[in-house]
């Protein structure tokens, strides 16, 4: 038998599932601003958004994004320029395809010249 969660219960549920959305929303929102040319880490935003133990996190939000939203997800990498999010993406190439479309160099799934294209938001942001 299946225990019936008690009100406060549900209310923590519902206040977890909107701080995860709003965590998503907001990873989205950093996302929006990077410009073309330039890349950030996973990290870097989460760091930018208060919570510098959660680049996974920011992982996971780019992962979900809505289709349809104009996000430029092939923008972000990991803390060191590598393409680990390119089988996200409609094919493998499509990441660093959109990235040379733009100007940065991808070598063995690696951002050549990464500090140099490097965006940071706490930096660029504040």
């Amino acid at each position: 038998m299946t225990k019936r969660k008690s009100a406060k219960e549900k209310k923590t549920l519902s206040t977890e599932k909107t701080k995860h959305l709003n965590f998503f929303e907001d990873v989205h929102a950093v996302a929006r601003l990077i410009p073309k040319g330039r890349i950030t880490s996973y990290g870097a935003i989460a760091q930018y958004l208060g919570t510098k133990m959660s680049a996974r996190m920011v992982g996971w939000a780019m992962n979900a994004l809505p289709s349809g939203q104009n996000i430029p997800a092939h923008r972000v990498v990991n803390s060191r320029g590598l393409l680990t999010g390119k089988h996200h993406f409609k094919t493998p190439a499509t990441m660093q395809r959109l990235l040379e479309m733009e100007g940065v160099k991808v070598k063995n799934d690696q951002v050549v010249d990464f500090a140099k294209k490097f965006w940071n938001p706490t930096i660029e942001l504040l």
